[in-house]
This record gives structure tokens, C-alpha cells and sequence, in this order.
């Protein structure tokens, strides 16, 4: 299917939400779709991101198909995504308003920050605020990591702000932060300006050097046997419930299978890595026997990224929070290139 086609299928989905909840104020696409043209081939393995836009909190609806198409819906209040200025100064929000991704905006909220967040999105004092941003992010996040929380909350407060070191040049080279891909896009704005040579030390701040493709693909068949029990455990008050689920099994499964095809084996760890967590997460609360079973594929998954003990992740954590003034510098000269250019 085509992106535009798939667009097509989420904008008449969120039309028809809009004429039945009237506390929906706007909606725009978010995600990895946001810059590919009409004409590009959704993969199977992606969905759709939408964001609707409300006065107060809502439900994520998550994942879930619609005429074909897999779709991601979640909220966002008008609070959280601020003003114009707020958004440009957002890593997390402003490469979805450079472009035209609104979809309805009934009092022209949305518009008004799409003008002046595509006016301004390559000004080099927002890209330097953006990228202040996720500076800060990995600095919090690798900062309270809690010893004694159950080994999936410790793995999950772990992977995520160390795999935000990622973003640094990707924010600084105007590309979108993706989430699952993320390794592989900021692999690709280092080599485009000049630091491919610093990739490797990168990728090691996820897996300390890496297992090669034989291994990576037994996690993703021990993983894919823990979705599935997870996927079937009835339960909510996970936010990431809608992504363990049959709908999106095809983005963590397939999505993992045509990265390790792709010879991104290590970076297919980090989604796999995540993905098992977050089923454990699910397990140990709705069927603890069966977590207590599976755990040692999952313990085996997080060896291999040199990780399994709290010391462990300590020490990787305070190596990467100490090494964040050379990769300030790279995502610097990233920024002072494009102006360059």
C-alpha cells in the first residue's frame, strides 16, 4: 500500500471520531510517515501515527486496523503541546508541524503552529533548544535509574534514555526521531556529515560491542513466543498495552525480522530488548507464573547487551552521561554544517 492511500484511510478515520467525540479540538500525523510522499510504499512492519489533540487527558487508543491499514492513535492536551514557540523549541513535537500533517483543526490552532514552526525549524537557536531538550532527557532519565525495581521496570528505565543519545544528531540534522529505527537514523545523519567513525561508539552505549545476526534472531523467536502469551494476558493500565497486542505484532515481528535482514542486527536489539520488558511488565502483573517461566529468555536478551546486573547498567549509564559533552559537540558541528549548507 502506498503512504498516501494509508493517509487517506486515517484521515476518514479521524473525520468520522471528530463527528462523535466533540472534545477532539485537532489532529495531525505524527510517527515515521511524516515526510514520505504519497507515492512511497508503506512497509508492512509500520503503522500511522495520529495525535489527537483535546482540552484535558485522553485514552491511548493504540494500535488497531482500520480498512486495511494499521493505525496508531494516541492524545495529546493542548496544555502538553503548547504554543507555537513551544513546539519549535520541541524535539518530541516540532518535525511533525514542518510539514502539512494537520488533518483537522477546526479553530486553526494547529495551523498557526505549523506556520511558524516550518518558518522557523532550521533557525540554528531552535535546533540547539531542540537539542538541549534531549540532552536533558538522557541526563534525567540516567540519573534515577532504581535499583530496586523488578529487573523489567530497571531494563526499561535504562534503555530508553540511553537510546536517546540517538536522537542528539538526529534532532541536530533536522531528520525525524524516529522510535524503533532510531539506531539506524542516526547512523545515517552521522555518516551524511562526516561521523561515521564515530557510529560504533554510538551503537556500543546500547549493546557494548554486540552479538552477531544468529543470536539477535533467537531473541527475536524467544520474544515472539513471550508476545504472544502476553498479547493474550487481559489487562490495561499499561501505556503500551495497544503495542503488545495481535495488531501490532507485525511492527515488533516483522519489524525486527527485516532489520536483522537489513544486516541492523544490533540496532534490532533495542526494539527487541524494549519489547520483552514491556511483556514482562504485562506477565508479572496478569499471569505471574508464566513471567517467572519465560524470564530467562528475557534475562538472556539483556546479558547480551551486557546489562543483566544494576551495576552493570550503572556503570553504562555513568560511562554515557560522562561522554555527553563529546556528542554535544558532534550534534554542534552537525547543526553548525547545516547552516553551512
Amino acid at each position: 500500500m502506498r503512504v498516501g492511500t494509508a493517509r487517506a484511510v486515517a484521515v476518514g478515520w479521524v473525520r468520522e471520531r471528530v463527528r462523535r467525540d466533540p472534545g477532539i479540538g485537532g489532529a495531525f500525523f505524527s510517527g515515521s510517515t511524516v515526510g514520505l510522499p504519497d507515492d512511497a510504499v508503506l512497509p508492512a512492519s509500520s503503522d500511522v501515527d495520529v495525535l489527537l489533540v483535546r482540552d484535558g487527558p485522553g485514552a491511548k487508543l493504540g494500535k488497531f486496523r482500520h480498512r486495511g491499514v494499521l493505525l496508531e492513535v494516541s492524545t495529546v492536551s493542548w496544555d502538553e503541546l503548547g504554543g507555537p514557540r513551544d513546539v519549535l523549541g520541541s524535539w518530541v513535537f516540532a518535525p511533525f508541524f514542518r510539514t502539512d500533517t494537520v488533518i483537522v483543526d477546526p479553530a486553526g490552532r494547529l495551523a498557526a503552529i505549523r506556520e511558524r514552526v516550518s518558518a522557523g525549524y532550521a533557525d540554528p537557536v531552535w535546533v540547539r533548544r531542540r537539542c538541549a531538550g534531549v540532552r536533558r532527557r538522557i541526563e534525567a532519565g540516567l540519573r534515577r535509574l532504581d535499583d530496586a525495581a523488578p529487573l523489567h521496570e530497571q531494563v526499561l528505565a535504562w534503555v530508553f534514555p540511553t537510546s536517546v543519545l540517538a536522537l542528539l544528531p538526529v534532532v541536530a540534522g533536522l531528520r525525524d526521531p524516529t522510535v524503533r529505527r532510531r539506531y539506524v537514523r542516526a547512523r545515517e545523519v552521522l555518516a551524511g556529515h562526516g561521523f561515521a567513525d564515530r557510529y560504533p561508539e554510538l551503537l556500543a552505549t546500547l549493546d557494548g560491542g554486540g552479538v552477531g545476526p544468529g543470536r539477535v534472531r533467537e531473541h527475536l523467536a524467544g520474544l515472539a513466543v513471550t508476545f504472544d502469551e502476553a498479547a493474550r494476558v487481559v489487562g490495561t493500565g499499561f501505556p503500551f498495552r495497544a503495542d503488545v497486542s495481535v495488531a501490532g505484532r507485525p511492527v515488533v515481528v516483522d519489524g525486527g525480522a527485516e532489520l536483522i535482514g537489513a544486516g541492523a542486527h544490533r540496532e534490532a536489539m533495542f526494539w527487541i530488548v524494549v519489547t520483552y520488558a514491556r511483556c514482562h511488565a504485562i506477565l508479572a502483573t496478569g499471569a505471574p507464573a508464566r513471567e517467572r517461566v519465560l524470564r530467562p529468555a528475557f534475562e538472556a536478551a539483556v546479558a547480551d547487551l551486557g546489562v543483566l546486573s544494576a551495576e552493570d547498567r550503572r556503570r553504562r549509564a555513568d560511562g554515557l552521561l560522562g561522554s555527553l559533552p563529546g556528542w554535544q559537540r558532534v550534534a554542534d558541528a552537525i547543526v553548525g554544517r547545516g547552516v553551512a549548507g
